[in-house]
This record gives C-alpha cells, sequence and structure tokens, in this order.
C-alpha cells in the first residue's frame, strides 16, 4: 500500500509547461542525474543543500539558459551562495545562477553542507525528451517531448524500454518511475509536410535516475559500547530532502526479532534504560513513510555490552553495630561500589561453613534479614559480591546484640547463720545475663544503700555494718540501660546483744520491813528476744523469768530479816550476759524464825559473789524451805524440808550456788531431820497444831551449806 507524495513545481518555480518543438538530429542517450549517489548524511553534519533549477528541466537547448537556485532546509539562499561546475568552485555567491553550459551543478549555503551534482544538458538537437527535476521515489515525473518548432508536430508519442506508453498532440505524460528504476525513455514526434507527406522525429533515449525519497537508515547507538546497568540511546538516522520535509516519517527498533519499545514512533530515537550483558546482541531499526508507503531497513549493527566487574564490597548493618539488641531483626546491607549485570550476594558468619542467605538480582546491593537475633548469633560477619568474574569479598564487621539484663539475684553473705548487731555482712547481686557495663544498686526497703558498676558484667557487692536498724528486706536492681530489673526481697534479721540491765525495787525504798512483798524489776534498754532475766541476792540466784517479746521482767520476794543486802540482775539473750548496777536493800523488824521446830546450827555467814564470770561462785548455807508441815496425818509432823542443789559437775558445792551465765541443773533431795508420831490423845497436840499454822509453807530464801 504506498500513497503518493506530490510536489507541485508550478508553485515552486511558476512554470507552465512549454509545447514540444519540431524534430531535432538523431536522438543520443541521455543521462537526467536529478541526485547521484545520495549517499548518507554524516551523523552530526549539516544537512545537505538542494540543487534547484528554472525551468524544472535538465535538459535544454543550446543558447537557452537554465536559473540555479541553492536551497537548505529552511528556505531558499539568497546570499552567501558557494556554487561549483564541474568541481570547480564558481566565484558568483549571490543566491541564484544562470548557467548556459553543460555540466554537473553543486551548491551550497551556511546554514547546509554541499548539494548532491545536478548534471544539465543543452542540446543542438531538433526534438529532446525532457524529464521534471527534481524527481523522487514514487513521485510523479513529468515527460516532456519538445521540438524546436513545435508548431509543426502534429503528435506526440512516449516509449519506455521501446514500448509505447501514450500519445498525445499538445500534452505532457506522467510516469512514476521507481528507485534504482533502469527503464529508457524515450520520445517521437510526427507531423505532414505539405505536400502530404508525413515526418517522424525520435529523441535521444533518456535514463530517469530516482533519488531517494530518504535514505535507508543506519542504526547508530549512544554509547557506542555501552557499560552494563548503564542506559543506551538508539538512534534510527536517515534524512529527508528539503523540498520533501513535510512528508512524516515512522520508525520503529528492533533487537533480534523482537521489537524495542511501544513499535512504530515518530522519534527517530529510543533510550534503553539499562542495557545488561547478554552477549553481543544484533539491533537494527525500520523507517517508513506514510504518504507514500516507503519501508527501509537500516543494516544490524552488533553491540556488545560491556560489563564492569564489582569492587569495593561493603557490608552495613541495621540496626548500626552496637546498637542492636537481642530479639530485634538484624538486617545485612551488601552494596558494591560498581559492577555492572547481574550480580550474586552472599552473606556468612566468620567460622560456619554454610551461607547465611544468596540473593542475584540486578542491582547495586541487597539486604539480608536475620529475624529475633539471639545472644548466641554474636560473631563476625562478611558479605561477598560476584557478577561472573568471582566473588569479592566485604570486611568484616563484628556483630554483638546487646543483651537487656535478667532480674538480678540477691544473696546476703554473713560471718554467722545470725546477723548480729555490729557484723560486716556483703550484699550481693548478680544478674545472669546482661550486656556490661552493668550499674547495680542495693535498696533497704525502698531506701538506697549504694550502687556499684560491673563495667564487664557479671556481679556486684556492697559491704554493710550492721546495726538494729538494718533489719528488714532488700533487694537490689540491675541496668544496663537497655531495661532495668529488681531483685526479689530477701529479709535480714539483725539479733542486738543486750545492754546491761537497770534493776529496779517496787517499792523504791533502801529500807524494807519483814514480811513486805518487794518486786524486783530488771530491764535492758537494747536487745533482740527472747531475753533471759535472772535475779541475784548477793550474787545468789533468785530465780529466773524470760521476756519472749523483749522488755523488762519482774521477780517478787516476800522479806525475811536475811534478805538484807545488795541486790542485782542479769540479762542473756544468747549473745552474752550483761550485769546490772546492784542495789542496797536494809531489811528490819524481824519475826521469830523457825517456831516449833527443831532447833538446828545457824548458818555461816553469807559469802560475796563476783560479778559474772569474773570469780568463783561461792557457797552459802542450806535453809529450810518449810517448817511444822503436817501433811494431813495425825500421827506425822514433819519438823523441817530441806532442798539440796548440786551444780553440775561439781556435786560438793550448795545446790543453789552458781556463776552467773552458767548451765546448772537443780536436785531436789529431801531431808527429814526429825518424824515423830502423835499421840492423838495427848493434851499438848492441840497446842502444836496451833503453832504450827504460823509457819506453814514459809519460804526460806537462804542457802545451805552441803550436808
Amino acid at each position: 500500500m504506498f500513497c503518493e507524495h506530490r510536489w507541485d513545481r508550478s508553485l515552486a518555480f511558476g512554470e507552465t509547461v512549454f509545447p514540444c518543438p519540431r524534430p531535432g538530429p538523431a536522438p543520443m542517450l541521455l543521462w537526467l542525474l536529478l541526485i547521484l549517489a545520495p549517499g548518507r548524511q554524516p551523523a552530526g553534519a549539516l544537512p545537505k543543500a538542494l540543487l534547484l533549477l528554472k525551468p524544472p528541466w535538465s535538459t535544454a537547448f543550446e543558447g537557452e539558459t537554465v536559473t540555479l537556485f541553492c536551497k537548505d532546509h529552511h528556505s531558499l539562499a539568497w546570499e552567501y551562495v558557494s556554487w561549483y561546475h564541474n568541481e570547480t568552485p564558481l566565484r558568483k555567491q549571490s543566491g541564484k545562477l544562470q548557467i548556459s553550459k553543460s555540466g554537473h551543478y553543486r551548491c551550497k549555503t551556511q546554514r547546509s553542507s554541499l548539494s548532491d551534482p545536478v548534471h544539465v544538458q543543452f542540446l543542438s538537437d531538433w526534438l529532446v525528451l525532457q524529464a521534471s527535476h527534481p524527481a523522487f521515489e514514487r513521485d510523479k515525473v513529468v515527460l516532456r517531448c519538445r521540438g524546436k518548432e513545435e508548431e509543426d508536430i502534429m503528435e506526440r508519442t512516449y516509449y519506455k524500454n521501446e514500448e509505447k506508453i501514450g500519445s498525445s498532440y499538445n500534452s505532457n505524460i506522467t510516469v512514476y518511475p521507481a528507485f534504482n528504476d533502469d527503464s529508457t525513455y524515450h520520445c517521437t514526434a510526427s507531423g505532414m509536410y505539405i505536400l502530404g507527406m508525413s515526418w517522424t522525429e525520435t529523441s535521444r533515449p533518456l535514463k530517469i535516475q530516482v533519488q531517494e525519497l530518504f535514505p535507508s537508515p543506519v542504526l547508530t547507538a549512544s554509547p557506542s559500547w555501552p557499560i552494563e546497568g548503564s542506559p543506551m540511546t538508539l538512534t534510527c538516522e536517515t534524512w529527508l530532502p528539503p523540498l520533501t520535509s513535510h512528508t512524516r516519517l515512522q520508525f520503529c527498533f528492533f533487537k533480534e526479532h523482537r521489537a524495542l519499545g511501544a513499535g512504530w514512533s515518530n522519534s527517530p530515537e529510543l533510550q534503553i534504560p539499562t542495557m545488561w550483558s547478554e552477549g553481543a546482541a544484533s539491533y537494527w531499526c525500520q523507517a517508513r513513510t506514510v504518504i507514500p508507503r516507503i519501508l527501509k531497513t537500516s543494516p544490524r549493527s552488533q553491540i556488545r555490552v560491556h560489563r564492569v566487574p564489582v569492587s569495593d564490597v561493603n557490608l552495613e548493618t541495621q540496626p548500626p553495630v552496637g546498637q542492636l539488641i537481642e530479639g530485634e531483626d538484624l538486617v545485612l546491607i551488601c552494596s558494591v561500589a560498581a559492577g555492572t549485570g547481574t550480580v550474586t550476594f552472599s552473606w556468612h558468619r566468620e567460622g560456619s561453613e554454610r551461607s547465611l542467605g544468596r540473593k542475584t538480582q540486578n542491582a547495586l546491593s541487597a539486604e539480608l534479614r536475620i529475624a529475633s537475633v539471639r545472644e548466641q548469633d554474636a560473631g563476625r560477619y562478611y558479605c561477598a559480591a560476584d557478577n561472573l568474574d568471582g566473588p569479592v569479598l566485604s570486611k568484616r564487621i563484628r556483630i554483638t546484640p546487646r543483651v537487656p539484663v535478667s532480674p538480678p539475684v540477691l544473696t546476703i553473705r554473713r560471718p554467722r547463720s545470725q546477723a548480729v548487731e555490729g557484723d560486716v555482712v556483703e550484699l550481693h547481686c548478680k544478674a545472669q545475663r546482661g550486656s556490661p557495663p552493668i550499674l547495680y544498686r542495693f535498696y533497704h526497703g525502698d531506701v538506697p544503700l549504694g550502687s556499684s558498676s560491673a563495667p564487664s558484667g557479671g556481679e556486684a557487692s556492697l559491704n554493710l555494718s550492721l546495726t538494729a536498724e538494718h533489719s528488714g528486706n532488700y533487694s537490689c536492681e540491675a541496668n544496663n540501660s537497655l531495661r532495668v530489673q529488681r531483685s526479689k526481697m530477701v529479709s535480714l534479721s539483725i539479733t542486738v546483744p543486750v545492754s546491761h540491765p537497770v534493776l529496779t525495787l517496787n517499792p523504791d525504798v533502801a529500807q524494807a520491813m519483814v514480811g513486805d512483798v518487794l518486786e524486783l524489776r530488771c530491764e535492758a534498754q537494747r536487745g533482740s528476744p527472747p531475753i533471759l532475766y535472772w535475779f541475784y541476792h548477793e550474787d545468789v540466784i533468785l530465780g529466773n523469768t524470760s521476756a519472749p517479746f523483749g522488755g523488762g521482767a519482774s521477780f517478787n520476794l516476800s522479806l525475811t530479816t536475811e534478805h538484807s543486802g545488795n541486790y542485782s540482775c542479769g540479762a542473756d539473750n544468747g549473745l552474752g550476759a550483761q550485769s546490772s548496777e546492784t542495789v542496797s536493800l536494809n531489811i528490819t523488824g524481824a519475826i521469830p524464825r523457825n517456831i516449833g521446830s527443831v532447833p538446828g546450827p545457824d548458818p555461816p555467814a553469807q559469802a560475796l559473789h563476783s560479778p559474772p564470770s569474773l570469780s568463783r561462785p561461792a557457797l552459802m548455807e542450806l535453809q529450810p524451805l518449810y517448817s511444822n508441815v503436817s501433811p494431813g496425818d495425825d500421827d506425822l509432823v514433819y519438823s523441817q524440808i530441806w532442798i539440796r542443789q548440786h551444780r553440775e559437775g561439781s556435786p560438793a558445792h550448795s545446790p543453789r550456788t552458781h556463776q552467773k551465765g552458767e548451765v546448772f541443773h537443780q536436785e531436789p533431795a529431801i531431808i527429814y531431820s526429825e518424824l515423830k508420831r502423835a499421840d492423838p490423845y495427848d493434851p499438848a497436840r492441840q497446842d502444836r497444831e496451833e503453832a504450827a499454822e504460823g509457819y506453814e509453807n514459809n519460804p526460806c530464801t537462804s542457802l545451805a551449806l552441803d550436808h
């Protein structure tokens, strides 16, 4: 399907068709070189000028003149035109040139390159065949058979390759020669002599060399040796003569047998954003006109893409090195500074034979995500990149996930099982896991005691000199800026040794009467319970009382004359006994002793008792505990009951004599000093019974000597 492209030469030059002249001399072969060898215009060069004729015929009779015009792609040039005749420059530089000599003519303007040559002939023949100039492929060419005496011609006949193609009296004919058409054209003119005889003249043969409407395109690539991964621009180079610049061209580009881009386009360029190396590939293009439909194909060009080896492989991490926290995702980013084509990236951990991952893509970087990194994932990492020239390794980087501290464990190290006031204990705090440095803080309840740093992780301690106020709950805290963890509470009970107790008497008098009841009150101001209190008369134990919850204790005493003297008390909570100062008491108003009893020896004077653990205990006289006791049996009367006490390990000592603070056992022994059976009919029985009533169950507080 081809459509005509028509050019109205009459409008261009104001020409009309001339009538044909009379026949001339014998025909000879004429060559109309419309444009000889229209080669490809070099890339970047100025477009060619176009040489035009007026009248538009390249063959004329001798004696006639032809005017030449030079046209570039913009317009006709009227000055600064260079003219050439048979390749010889002419001096004339005006926009037109009148000629009357045969030869090859060319021209050039300031905005164009040298035109193709046009051969103009001036003939002396009677009949010439003229062809219109210029003529392009698929365009019409007007043939005119012209004689010197046009009025004598009655009929004109046109031939192509000796075959008649048309005849007329005074008109031209139109032909549509193809490009590189090798056909030969001539014409004949015939008429009548006056005598009625006919005549015929034949023109010289004419070969019409038709100019290409546009030359076959040539594909160029920029850059001519593209680098893999970079863009490349393909250009389908061809050009249209100035007179046909209104003709629209379309272009299409191909790689091997596949069309590139969107297919046919009005642009002679196609940009390929990214070139990949796949070996040498064949590229070519096509150009076509819409009216007339002419299609031309460029030669194929082998384009080889240059591959750049990878270089400067680098490994980066997200989060950056030193900021990764255990449990987070780690992104390893492998990149290359240079390298083209398909790159294979791989990631590795030092010491592991298998790669962590592998990716192949047309890019200069790739990422690998490692989910929920653990502490055991720490190590030296690197990556490799390869685009078929061998792997290139990155530098190794050390990745150590920062581990939040685990809940610490608090232990209290003490010199004995039960902490005592004045002891130095060690508070030891340790988190099993956690990246250093770790700051440990110690608390008593919620009160900070101090802090200690562990630059390399591990544990920390705090020494504490104990006081009574240090009893309570203790905890510690671990902080490594990633997490703060608190330990469980640990209880610490501090046992406080008793202080020197204070002995008070109630009533608080220096002199008391026999028969009074005296309260001995002993109290230590400090000391952890339970506290055992001992009461002493002249360093002889009167008794003991326990205070399970601390505080003081009391001992009641019914006074006798023997109770005069110095009193003291002791306190002991297992951490050492403490003695009070002595308090003196004088008892007056003695009453008879042991009425109705069998007389016995007077006890010796009582020995002084030294403070606890300072001297040997004294031996004291055994005193009767009870006198004239009747158990209810009328026939029996107990005169006295004696109690004997033996200290453990010293049976010869008094049973109620011991050193303060010593452990002792009481071994009671009853001694019947006299046993009588009473006569029920004895008149004195009643008197004895009455006398016994005033002395029943009278306790004695004095101790007797061992018997």
